[in-house]
């Protein structure tokens, strides 16, 4: 990231509680380019920072109430990484010198040229900026890449990403409409992850996959004796999810008996084990999937109407991918890539039967078809392509076209690898800036959705 690129990203706090000091400095901070922040007090500033703050705190040593050494311990407790300049008279050189022992970014005399300031800012800016984004691919790499599937530019999916991030904190049961293979599940996780309930049980169960004799057990758990069989006790799903998030895959499966008493535990939140009489309580948020739509009567069928509304409190619906063919070559590059890595192959030069497939498949198994075929074609195994899977009525893409559709996918391949970097990307592309941004408005590609 470049010096005005990092200075614009990030924040500045000017701390003093002299008001013309302050607001002389904020007004020469923004017009070297930096959002500068006028704050009169170090309560102030703590209250507006926290600790992933995306900026850098300047302040004066010698306030009321709170001083400026102070505020620097507090601040280096929140966030040890937060660059913290210290602003001094002669007098409090020494203080100042002691708080940088402790780890503050720099300090500065009075008085000073706001050239000086400027500078020491940009240097801490790229520092911070750094700093942030490690923290940023750590956190990727501990997610892992389950949310590559929600990857994509097209509006539904922007949306899609967006409510998620809205929801996740939520104490809201949610319902998610989608296909199979959209990434229901993953969702469902991110709903989960992102939010508060992050560090208790994230608890899935598909209700399709058991049988109707196992399933109350299953979600409601059992005393000894409750059948025959169980010996002991046993703490259902529904329970064990308690504080976190109970994720109930193909819904519309569940049978009836399971239905009354599940819409009873999400009325009341409380639960009692099958041959127990005792109610537990139970902090308790849902998140169910299902590919019908059971607002509709014909899809709905035996599943209980009552138990559709309780749940229908929010409905997130994936779109699948014949409503979101731009994302295909975005996401069917990453899959690649991750295919390579997998097999240890070479990412493979792609052949127009497998470009013809990608543009003129319906993609039935959505995300999750997808990502086997990338696999295929990592493998060598993509030469027998299922004709069953074209349309009928597809258009051979016109050579313009299909030179148009190339030189888009490798705009945002380079903005991908670059994280929306503009003058990384300029450089990976090796066209001028202004050829670069006529392509982004000719292809509707949007720069800031790769600026993560």
């Amino acid at each position: 990231m470049s010096e005005s690129e990092a200075s614009a990203a990030i924040e500045v706090s000017f701390v003093d509680d002299d008001p013309d000091l302050r607001d002389a400095n904020v007004q020469a901070l923004r017009l070297a380019g930096f959002q500068a922040v006028a704050l009169a007090s170090g309560e102030a500033a703590l209250a507006r920072i926290g600790p992933d703050y995306a900026g850098i705190v300047v302040t004066d040593i010698r306030m009321p109430g709170m001083d400026g050494t102070e505020l620097f311990r507090r601040l280096r407790a929140l966030d040890p990484d937060i660059p913290v300049i210290m602003i001094s008279g002669h007098a409090d050189i020494a203080t100042a010198v002691g708080a940088m022992s402790e780890g503050a970014y720099d300090f500065i005399a009075k008085p000073y040229a706001g050239e000086r300031l400027v500078e020491t800012l940009r240097r801490a800016a790229e520092k911070r900026a750094l700093v942030l984004e490690n923290r940023r691919l750590r956190a990727l790499a501990e997610r892992g890449e389950e949310e590559t599937a929600l990857i994509g530019e097209t509006p539904a999916i922007i949306r899609l990403r967006q409510t998620i991030r809205e929801l996740a904190d939520v104490d809201v049961d949610v319902l998610v409409l989608g296909e199979t293979g959209t990434g229901k599940e993953v969702v469902a996780s991110l709903l989960h992850r992102l939010g508060r309930r992050r560090d208790k049980p994230f608890v899935a169960l598909n209700c399709g996959a058991l049988p109707d004799s196992v399933i109350e057990s299953e979600l409601f758990g059992y005393e000894p004796g409750a059948f025959t069989g169980a010996q002991k006790k046993r703490i259902g799903r529904i329970e064990h999810s308690s504080g976190g998030t109970l994720f109930l895959d193909e819904l519309e499966s569940m049978p009836p008996s399971a239905q009354v008493k599940l819409l009873r535990v999400l009325e009341m939140r409380e639960i009692a084990p099958l041959g127990s009489n005792d109610l537990r309580r139970v902090d308790l948020r849902v998140v169910a999937a299902t590919k019908a739509d059971l607002g509709d009567p014909a899809q709905r069928r035996d599943f209980r109407e009552d138990l559709f509304y309780r749940l229908n409190v929010v409905t997130l619906r994936i779109p699948p991918l014949r409503e979101r063919r731009r994302d295909i070559p975005l996401l069917f590059t990453r899959f690649l890539a991750r295919a390579a890595e997998k097999y240890r192959r070479p990412v493979p030069v792609l052949d127009r039967a497998v470009e013809r497939h990608l543009v003129e498949n319906d993609w039935p198994g959505n995300v999750r078809e997808l990502v086997h075929f990338a696999e295929r074609v990592v493998l060598g195994l993509s030469g027998d392509l299922p004709a069953q899977s074209m349309r009928p009525d597809a258009v051979v893409a016109s050579l313009p076209d299909r030179l148009n559709t190339i030189e888009a996918n490798l705009i945002r391949e380079a903005l991908e690898a670059n994280r929306g970097d503009v003058r990384a990307t300029l450089e990976t592309l090796g066209i001028p800036r202004k050829t670069f941004y006529d392509k982004l408005a000719r292809h509707g590609i949007d720069r800031a959705a790769y600026a993560i």
